[in-house]
């Protein structure tokens, strides 16, 4: 078996690695930003901080802020019109997941034209060249989608959540600074932090797991468990935001090359039908599908429970997979995630509709055990 990892060509970590924005803009010979971010990150001075060292730098730029938190096809056709008429060479992509992803798709799209239904991207498209030159500034500890080579887009039409996978798409240049993540709300960051925890626990168990990645999804758990709730209670913690921002990128080198699991399959389509946050989803099912996919995975289990520090000698396989899903259940409640979805307005009778949508989900063949429609709605309704 063949097994491919693609990451970004340069990264750059720690809290102020924003200042070496111009020098990597020089270096790639670019000229002008198409900056895709969204309106909060501006009105709460977030991109501000970014701005202002292209501002010193006197590097001209164009700021594209219609971005939704899930966002849609309409989203990315007005990106593309908007970057063809702004004469920017490059995009500078400052948000969480929804920024990133719209940034990846404007780019494709503006390469490869024949894609600009933005639909057809949907899977594994056949993109001839690589998108437009994308330097990505994370700041939410989540997604990690300055390192993956996904990007999710709403189809609103069809009301779903469309996983495209492309090599092509990925950010030239990443840069993790902690600084931008200081003033993210207690419950966006409690969010996107079991966020990455997800991508962390199924990247390690999904069917087309090895070797490398797993050794960097067991790192990423680890330092999540030991972070992520001092991000939460103490935002401007340096060590703490620093460690989620690291960790989360950890967990997106490897899920981005070996695939996710039912827990992603089941949050899109809470996302596309019910506008749900996808941290929220995926926290609030990751510790029941945790328990469902035990059985087909109880060695990485004892790997979970030792990296969540639940793991004691003696234990048995089957004792530590129990542990493993309680840690999981107990942070999550200790940093405030909602623990039913009917707490998110989601009602018995929408459940048939989410079952269907999950098992057609990109996502949902790499899960360690196979399920179908009932199975799933078996498992909407333990979280219901």
């Amino acid at each position: 078996m063949v097994n491919r990892f693609v990451l970004n060509e340069v990264s750059y970590f720690g809290p102020g690695a924003r200042q070496v924005l111009p020098q990597e803009v020089k270096r790639l010979g670019l000229h002008k930003a198409f900056v895709a971010t969204d309106k909060d990150l501006i009105k709460f001075g977030v991109a501000d901080k970014v701005l202002d060292v292209l501002r010193q730098a006197n590097i001209p730029y164009e700021i594209f802020s219609e971005i939704k938190p899930n966002p849609t096809v309409s989203n990315v056709k007005a990106g593309v019109e908007a970057f063809a008429q702004s004469g920017a060479d490059f995009i500078l992509a400052i948000g969480g997941g929804s920024s990133i992803d719209t940034a990846k798709a404007i780019g494709i799209i503006t390469n490869n034209p024949r894609f600009s239904d933005v639909v057809s991207l949907e899977g594994t498209a056949d993109t001839d060249h690589k998108s437009v030159p994308i330097i990505a500034l994370p700041t939410t500890a989540g997604t990690a989608a300055e390192v993956t080579i996904n990007y999710v887009i709403t189809d609103e039409q069809n009301q779903k959540k469309m996983v495209c996978v492309d090599p092509n798409d990925i950010p030239a240049i990443a840069i993790v600074d902690a600084e931008l993540m200081y003033s993210l709300p207690k419950g966006l960051t409690a969010a996107t932090g079991m966020d990455a925890l997800t991508h962390a626990i199924e990247g390690l168990i999904t069917k087309g797991a090895w070797e490398m990645s797993d050794m960097f999804e067991i790192k990423a758990i680890e330092m999540i468990n030991r972070y992520l709730e001092t991000a939460v209670n103490e935002p401007t913690n340096p060590e703490a935001r620093n460690g989620m921002a690291v960790a989360q990128y950890i967990a997106g080198m490897a899920f981005s090359n070996v695939g996710l699991g039912v827990v992603h399959g089941m949050a899109h389509p809470l996302g596309a039908i019910f506008d749900i946050p996808h941290g929220v989803a995926n926290a609030l099912l990751l510790p029941t599908i945790m328990e469902f996919n035990a059985p087909a995975a109880l060695d990485k289990y004892v790997q979970i429970a030792k990296a969540m520090e639940v793991y004691t000698d003696g234990m048995t396989r089957e004792q530590a997979a129990d542990a493993a899903v309680r840690a999981v259940k107990e942070l999550s409640l200790r940093v405030g995630i909602p623990q039913h979805l009917s707490q998110l307005g989601i009602k018995a009778e929408d459940l048939d509709r989410l079952a269907e949508a999950a098992c057609a989900d990109v996502c949902t063949p790499g899960n360690p055990r196979e399920v179908n429609k009932e199975i799933i709605l078996e498992l909407y309704k333990k979280v219901l």
